[in-house]
């Protein structure tokens, strides 16, 4: 199992795993019309090689036998959606290939993105995550998160509810 950097040379891989996991996620419990316009404006080659490009954005894929079989996208600075704390990582995105879920692969992008919180000696990682994902929201709990906050997020036409989490580092 590798963690590596995404490249602008991965952006067809990005596209691909990007759309695949956030379908496979969230495709059931949302219309086809709010996916697809999601996925579209979201995950487009212009939209995440713009992504890559800034210096505060950083993807990583998770590696395994050869295929990419998960991903990690962190904030800092100005690149975070919210709260643009310097003091802070924003994960934006850890996700799965559905085949890949349960098996504790999760964790090695989440020690990365911990270790990349360390590096940039930040004090603490946010994040948000949908209040009908309660797979998500106890892996985090369970790895130290607590909510501190709530948000919304448009999915196509729909107003969601993340609850905002927080692990302190120091």
């Amino acid at each position: 199992m590798i963690v590596r950097e995404v490249t602008l040379k991965d952006i067809d891989a990005l596209v691909e795993l990007s759309k695949t996991t956030f379908f496979d996620t969230y495709g059931a419990k949302n219309t086809a019309a709010d996916m697809e316009h999601y996925l579209e404006t979201n995950f487009s080659k212009t939209v995440l090689c713009s992504a890559l490009k800034d210096v505060n954005v950083f993807f990583y894929f998770l590696e395994l036998e050869n295929e990419n079989v998960g991903y990690l996208k962190l904030n800092v600075g100005s690149a975070q959606t919210e709260l643009k704390d310097a003091k802070s990582l924003e994960i934006e995105r850890i996700y799965l290939k559905k085949a890949y879920q349960g098996k504790g692969l999760g964790l090695q992008l989440l020690k990365k993105a911990i270790a990349v919180a360390k590096e940039k000696a930040v004090t603490y990682i946010w994040l948000g995550v949908w209040e009908e994902n309660p797979k998500a929201i106890q892996f985090y709990k369970k790895n130290g998160f607590e909510v501190f906050d709530t948000h919304t997020f448009l999915l196509g036409s729909d107003i969601q509810t993340d609850f905002m989490m927080r692990l302190n580092l120091k």
